[in-house]
């Protein structure tokens, strides 16, 4: 994998790194040479260096972001749960809060970052089978920033409203800002969305669920290596950038062209009405799945991005060969 970014020796920082998005960009920033510092309420023991944070308040850890190169803030909370109101607080609060942070530390520091990568989201968009959404055309889906908690309905989008509301709001004029509206990160490590699906997979299921025409937007993570580090070099890009593949496609395609990577030909179909169910049981919400998100990356193809894996069965192929060979 080449790496738009390589050369000099730089210091990135990634608040909120402890997760598995994390984990794949500490991996390769530091097998790269680059130094990298994860921040993490549980800091452990890892190749590199973990520093701990709270993601509210001000502390040692705010030193580390005078004189870094990049920061890239990954913090939040899974939202891999039952949206009860305690979760959608904890979520949007964990959301916002580490950005406001990041933002005051940057602020604050003599030496500031060159660039700050802020995760955002491709839910930002709304549901849709219809045209893809990019960023200069695509529409933003239904739901107020300003009253996230009063409801499930709309409640991602808000979220994801709010959060780069605080990034667009951080008053950091030496340091460049880009939101990165990322689609499901795909990686063979263990956890992760891929192995999740995979898993589906391999048990014979990962049907058709619903009417199986929603769309699925996907990365392979070494595109999003690719895309975040060629992101860091781009000193005229800011903004909200999709980071996702340029062929979405709905889910029964996107399950298909798994299942034939593993090399098994049936997957049971899940109805709504079970996967309700379902989600219902597993503590976790059925938006996860029935959303539609199609979503392609129209800043990195018009600012000439090339992808590695542009398209789903070549990636998935490469996906389950690495799972098995357990080469991360």
């Amino acid at each position: 994998m080449t790496d738009p970014g390589s050369g000099a020796r730089r210091k990135i920082v990634l608040p909120g790194g402890s997760g598995q998005v994390g984990t794949v960009l500490a991996r390769w920033f530091h097998g790269e040479g680059h130094e990298v510092v994860v921040l993490g309420r549980s800091p452990g023991s890892a190749p590199w260096r973990t520093v701990a944070w709270d993601g509210v308040t001000q502390g040692d850890w705010s030193r580390e972001l005078d004189g870094a190169d990049t920061v890239i803030n990954l913090a939040g909370r899974s939202v891999d749960c039952r949206y009860t109101l305690r979760n959608r607080r904890q979520i949007l609060e964990s959301r916002v809060l580490s950005t406001r942070a990041v933002g005051e530390a940057i602020a604050a520091a003599r030496r500031p970052p060159r660039v700050w990568l802020q995760a955002s989201t491709a839910t930002i968009y709304a549901h849709t089978y219809g045209p893809p959404n990019d960023e200069a055309t695509g529409t933003l889906g239904p739901g107020d920033p300003d009253d996230v908690l009063s409801g499930k309905k709309g409640f991602s989008v808000g979220v994801a409203k709010a959060w780069e509301r605080e990034l667009d709001g951080a008053d950091t004029p030496e340091t460049r800002k880009v939101a990165l509206r990322s689609a499901l990160i795909l990686s063979p490590d263990a956890g992760g969305v891929f192995d999740v699906l995979l898993r589906l997979v391999r048990f014979g299921l990962g049907g058709k669920v619903g009417d199986g025409r929603q769309y699925v937007s996907w990365i392979h993570d070494r595109d999003f290596i690719r895309a975040v580090s060629w992101l860091m070099e781009r000193e005229d890009i800011s903004g909200p950038v999709n980071v996702a593949a340029p062929e979405p496609l709905p889910w029964t395609d996107f399950m298909q062209a798994l299942r034939e990577a593993w090399g098994i030909r049936v997957g049971l179909p899940a109805s709504r009405w079970l996967l309700e169910i379902g989600t219902l049981v597993l503590r976790t919400e059925s938006e996860l799945v029935l959303k539609s998100r199609r979503v392609i990356p129209g800043r990195l193809q018009e600012e000439g991005f090339a992808f590695d894996f542009p398209r789903w069965p070549e990636a998935s192929r490469e996906l389950v060969k690495r799972w098995r060979a357990g080469v991360r």
